[in-house]
């Protein structure tokens, strides 16, 4: 059934709404739908573009303001002012270590230390506070102090007067004797041994290199070990109460054999030019260069240490230089005149000082052993020392 409207009610056909498909309808609607969706989205993007925006900004502003404040500044000086600074405190803690180490020497001579003491714990508590110009300047008054002791100490020094002078050497066994030479008279307290029915071996704590917390052993323990009937200190080394040592306690660097064939630190005095003494069955040579001594093991034993003072009865160390020059102290030695072995200590002396009372004895040839508070001899008991725990030493054993 159709529905006929009147003609009056008809649109005009030019007004007529044409007819739009379903499917163009719906893809209108959701293009419109998706653009209101972006515009949305990138409204709320650009919001939060804008607020990071505002923070760089933020951040520009704060890094340009430390840039200016950098540029400012002059970082030449303020590095060179750091520099300073660091060397300042490596160069005052070394001369405290140094200082304290000389302290450690001074009371092998003398228990009258307390003054020097305190200054010393002024300087520490100085350099706590980084005052290092006060405390360097401390320190450089408390060396002079301990070096004036020591010049005292030595002055006051008396050759007791029931030691007899004589500068003829023993034949044998131990002998304290006054020498006269030509810088002075001197105390000497020397064990001779003919070398034809004496060995002469170095007897170490540790059986192989050590270079780090090493042990060490009394000079009578070593004498006892070994049935020898003398004995002494030999290499220097560093010694366990020394702060600078605190990495390498005990240990010493320079070549040596022991008494069981084995070398010692061999490998870095391949090119050595420390002299040396080597312990051969009925005589001893001496070198001026470890490095001109290979690796036999037919010796005894052999030594390396300076300086060499005396070669074929001429001085070698302090012949031309003034020897009195240096801190004077107990030294040890080893040398030889002929067949007949010596070691000794020289008391009150300086390194070239015992050179010359060595020439006045008539000596060969003679070499320098550690001193200061490892000084030690053993000769039916201690004669010198007993000196701090060793590493190695050199003993006289019956054949």
């Amino acid at each position: 059934m159709s529905v006929h409207l009147p003609q009056w009610v008809k649109p005009p056909t030019h007004l007529r709404i044409p007819k739009i498909p379903l499917f163009i309808l719906v893809t209108v609607l959701m293009v419109i739908g998706l653009a209101l969706f972006s515009t949305a989205v990138f409204q709320g993007q650009n919001k939060i573009l804008q607020a990071e925006k505002s923070q760089a900004e933020v951040e520009i502003t704060r890094l340009e303001h430390e840039l200016q404040i950098i540029r400012s500044e002059d970082q030449f000086v303020k590095n060179e002012t750091l520099s300073r600074e660091i060397s300042d405190i490596q160069r005052t803690y070394d001369q405290a270590v140094k200082t304290y180490e000389e302290l450690i020497d001074l009371r092998a001579l003398t228990k009258d230390t307390g003054k020097l003491d305190e200054q010393l714990a002024g300087s520490l508590s100085l350099l706590s506070k980084r005052q290092w110009s006060t405390a360097s300047a401390q320190l450089t008054g408390i060396t002079k102090d301990i070096l004036a002791l020591r010049e005292k100490i030595a002055a006051s020094f008396v050759i007791p007067a029931n030691v007899p002078e004589n500068n003829a050497p023993p034949s044998g066994g131990f002998s304290r004797q006054s020498v006269k030479a030509d810088t002075g008279t001197y105390l000497v307290d020397i064990v001779a041994a003919d070398m034809g029915s004496t060995r002469i071996i170095v007897d170490t704590a540790s059986d192989s290199t050590c270079t780090k917390d090493c042990p060490a052993l009394p000079l009578a323990d070593y004498v006892s070990r070994s049935g020898a009937f003398a004995g002494i200190n030999a290499s220097y080394f560093c010694p366990a109460d020394y702060p600078s040592c605190a990495d390498k306690k005990n240990s010493f660097d320079t070549l040596l054999m022991n008494k069981n064939k084995v070398y010692f630190n061999s490998d870095n005095n391949v090119y050595s030019t420390v002299p040396a003494v080597i312990f051969l069955s009925g005589s001893m040579r001496f070198v001026g260069r470890s490095l001109d001594w290979g690796r036999d093991t037919s010796p005894d034993s052999v030594l390396a240490m300076q300086p060499l003072l005396l070669s074929g009865g001429n001085i070698v160390f302090g012949g031309d230089d003034d020897p009195k020059r240096g801190s004077r102290g107990n030294r040890s030695f080893v040398g030889n005149k002929g067949t007949i072995a010596y070691i000794g200590v020289v008391h009150s002396a300086t390194v070239a000082e015992v050179a010359h009372v060595l020439k006045a004895l008539g000596f060969d040839n003679a070499l320098n052993l550690d001193n200061g508070g490892s000084t030690a001899l053993w000769s039916g008991g201690y004669k010198v020392g007993p000196g701090r725990n060793i590493p190695n030493a050199i003993l006289f054993v019956r054949k």
